[in-house]
């Protein structure tokens, strides 16, 4: 009884203020950008120029305005502190010398700017122009020309309550969500769908997507087509390699050459389709929330992953020597945890794709065999 008393004294009578520092969020989010160009990256996980421009381009479109307490700078700065460095509420309030609520509220007004802003940073790819990723690599053209971008499905942190964790524990025993990601050659994501469960198989998530008109799926013409792992059909719009043979580039690396005209192709296909693990892997080890996520409502969860996405295709587009797309751009060969578990499974079993026909699968087996002859007579000069 006491204790209550002391308690609401303290609370209600004194109100002594717990942020009591004179080192504002404002001041500290200004020294950060005023000071050393490392810094910025460092904190908030872009260089300056890149920040600045945002702030600005927010304000611009009237999605994010400076209140009473708060400015975009510091605003956007406790949004990307939480995602980028996995910082709980607590300790955000030490560091912008803010109420619990005030970091809350603007982290939410923040992520709703910022999910307006995607739908302009996350667009379809061109159906018209071939990639001069293809275009300008011997390994790959002309063979892959028709080529617009590569599919595939990842997995990351989620919390759910304990009665329905059951369908989002995946291989490893986490629980995660699983969503489909499309991109292009220059690593920016073109298509995104998040927030099914764990459990949920890569072909599934992808029927649903060409088939559900409000996503509007950048579906591509004839004669184009995106790369995909053999979790998914070889049907038109879609190139999978052979399945039972080799394909993921180490296991090449650990034995012998690829030989064959189907081993050939699938060494090709799976170097080509590298470009979207290595856009995960720059994605994911920007943003490590992805990895820990944490008890936000599952809504906003899903949220910070689209956003996550946008903000990846805004820094690829502004920067100019972003560190962690420098290391991946270098990194051809990168394998990701997501295919090292993969490469046991040769034949990926999972669900059967339900909106494929035999005349669609056809069509595809032609493509492929062509594509892999014309490697094989180009490999014997």
């Amino acid at each position: 009884m006491v204790g209550k008393v002391i308690s609401y004294y303290e609370n209600h009578i004194v109100k002594e203020p717990c942020r009591d520092s004179m080192y504002r969020g404002h001041r500290f989010v200004m020294d950060v950008i005023n000071g050393h160009h490392k810094r910025c990256h460092q904190l908030f996980r872009m260089e300056k120029h890149v920040f600045l421009r945002l702030t600005k381009e927010l304000r611009q479109r009237n999605l994010l305005n400076d209140s009473r307490e708060v400015s975009v700078e510091e605003q956007l700065a406790i949004f990307l502190m939480t995602i980028g460095h996995d910082e709980r509420n607590r300790m955000l309030q030490e560091r912008f010398q803010h109420s619990g609520e005030t970091i809350s509220r603007h982290f939410n007004i923040v992520l709703k700017a910022l999910v307006n802003f995607s739908m302009s940073m996350i667009v379809a790819p061109s159906f018209e122009h071939i990639p001069s990723y293809i275009r300008n690599n011997p390994k790959y053209w002309p063979h892959f020309k028709g080529c617009i971008g590569a599919i595939d499905g990842t997995h990351v942190d989620v919390v759910i309550p304990i009665n329905e964790q059951l369908a989002y524990r995946g291989r490893k025993g986490d629980c995660t969500q699983n969503f489909m990601a499309a991109c292009s050659f220059d690593m920016r994501f073109t298509f995104i769908w998040a927030g099914w469960e764990g459990t949920a198989h890569d072909s599934r998530i992808l029927n649903e997507a060409i088939h559900r008109q409000s996503l509007k799926f950048p579906m591509p013409p004839r004669g184009k087509y995106y790369v995909v792992d053999a979790g998914y059909p070889n049907m038109s719009g879609f190139l999978a390699p052979y399945k039972g043979t080799r394909y993921h580039s180490n296991q090449f690396r650990r034995g012998q050459r690829a030989s064959g005209s189907k081993e050939l192709f699938n060494h090709s296909h799976s170097s080509l389709r590298n470009i979207i693990e290595r856009c995960f892997g720059v994605w994911k080890a920007r943003w490590p929330i992805l990895k820990k996520m944490a008890k936000f409502p599952f809504e906003t969860q899903r949220l910070i992953v689209v956003v996550s996405m946008a903000l990846h295709n805004y820094i690829r587009h502004e920067a100019i020597a972003d560190e962690e797309f420098k290391r991946y751009d270098e990194d051809e060969d990168y394998l990701s945890d997501h295919e090292e578990t993969e490469i046991d499974l040769e034949e990926y079993g999972g669900e059967p794709y339900e909106g494929v026909n035999e005349q669609q699968s056809h069509e595809m087996d032609i493509v492929r065999d062509a594509i892999a002859d014309s490697i094989s007579q180009t490999r014997r000069f």
